[in-house]
């Protein structure tokens, strides 16, 4: 055993009789120290707030938990890189999803394990626990289950679902291909795009790279390129089937401006590398050992730009620059759904942000001194504090423009003030 997984198993356990084993708990804020205090928290106070909420069921917003609780909800089936280990073997990755809501963004989360696997259980059981929760973070659920899932859901509640394996990644690439585009003087519409990896997080890539204005996407599975002659297809990546003779990664990646790997290592080589059109950007997804090293790449162009989902290479794609701030926003603006807008919204913010100086505790956190826009930054860092106002305000405005935000009179600028103090009172 590595002293990093000893480490890492200590971590998880209490450090002594008195603390809890995990990562999260529960943090009271009332008082309750009184009689006259503990007779509002329970009986009989209780039930004035009840009565209010029995008149107008919005004002659960005014008196619970219920604005800023979202539900961490899993199967199981898909966890990180491990494959399907079952609901329990899933559950330190949903307690680890919920500190990350409330480092990152202040919002308090629950973890659900699901001991169900059909897609009907998954759906009714969240539909029916929904309301409880400002909204919905759907994780690890295995492809294709996971799209219907999601949309039948999308359908049924009235708080915002979000399976953020599919389109957290593609919020964060697709900040960084608005930076690449303007870094490269290309057009959008002009690119060929590679996606090597069919599955929840590609499919979803692929759709916000064509909201974008991508055009031309070649999308591979582990039976290699999705084409029409294909009779193996599921309905997500038969909307992705094109008619080319290309067949391997190699084929595709010929006069590629960008390849997004979401797969597993190796699965770049440097011909293909060698191969791609003038400028390309690679998002080298895979973890923890990416489809291409960043050195690697960098070893046959010297044009390119690269990223990976490692925090010791530069560009890292991380979810955690989108998930906790869409939800943030989503919450105060008591949005029913996350639409589309606002996950563009999100991603027009990150790439902004990034053009902006670069605080010195950001680069001392990177134990970097060359952090400013450019082929080696076109993503802002997670611990940048910033994000929590240039990315929440833009996603609380898309809710409202787009009409499914539950609050009146929105006043952005205000909200961003807000925004900023919370930042500011972070520890």
């Amino acid at each position: 055993m590595s002293t990093f997984e000893q480490e890492s198993l200590d971590y998880h356990k209490a450090r002594n009789q008195f603390d809890s084993n995990g990562k999260i708990g529960t943090l009271i804020t009332k008082p309750c120290d009184t009689v006259k205090e503990l007779a509002m928290a329970y009986s009989p106070g209780v039930a004035y707030p009840c009565l209010e909420i029995e008149k107008d069921i919005d004002a659960a917003y005014d008196y619970t938990n219920k604005g800023n609780l979202v539900a961490v909800i899993s199967d199981g089936t898909a966890v990180l890189g491990l494959g399907d280990i079952g609901h329990l073997a899933g559950k330190p990755v949903m307690e680890g999803k919920c500190v990350l809501f409330k480092a990152f963004a202040h919002v308090d989360a629950v973890d659900i394990e699901l001991n169900v696997h059909d897609t009907e259980s998954i759906i009714a059981t969240v539909a029916a626990i929904a309301d409880t929760f400002g909204g919905i973070n759907l994780e690890d659920i295995a492809a294709p289950q996971c799209f219907e899932i999601e949309t039948r859901l999308k359908e049924i509640c009235n708080v915002p679902v979000f399976h953020d394996d599919q389109h957290g990644t593609a919020v964060i690439t697709t900040a960084g291909l608005i930076n690449a585009l303007e870094m490269s003087g290309k057009k959008a519409e002009e690119l060929k795009v590679v996606v090597i990896g069919a599955g929840a997080s590609g499919i979803a890539c692929a759709n916000m790279y064509k909201a974008l204005g991508v055009k031309n996407i070649t999308m591979l599975d582990s039976k290699g390129v999705i084409h029409t002659g294909r009779t193996d297809l599921n309905e997500q990546k038969k909307a992705y089937a094109i008619d080319t003779t290309d067949r391997t990664p190699a084929d595709a990646a010929k006069n590629a401006d960008m390849i997004l790997g979401l797969s597993g290592p190796d699965q770049i080589s440097t011909d293909m590398v060698a191969s791609m059109a003038a400028n390309p950007i690679i998002f080298a997804c895979a973890n923890p050992t990416p489809e291409i090293m960043p050195a690697l790449a960098k070893s046959v162009r010297d044009d390119l730009i690269i990223g990976t989902g490692r925090s010791d290479f530069a560009n890292q794609v991380n979810n955690v620059l989108g998930f906790p701030f869409i939800f943030r926003g989503a919450l105060d603006v008591r949005a029913t759904k996350i639409t589309e807008n606002m996950k563009m919204a999100a991603s027009k913010a990150l790439a902004a942000l990034a053009k902006e100086s670069v605080p010195d505790y950001v680069a001392k956190a990177h134990k970097r001194d060359d952090m400013a826009f450019g082929p080696e930054y076109i993503i802002p860092s997670p611990f940048d504090k910033r994000l929590l106002v240039w990315v929440s305000s833009a996603v609380a405005q898309a809710a409202v423009e787009d009409g499914v935000a539950g609050v009146k009179d929105f006043n952005l600028e205000a909200y961003k003030a807000k925004l900023q103090a919370m930042a500011d009172n972070a520890k």
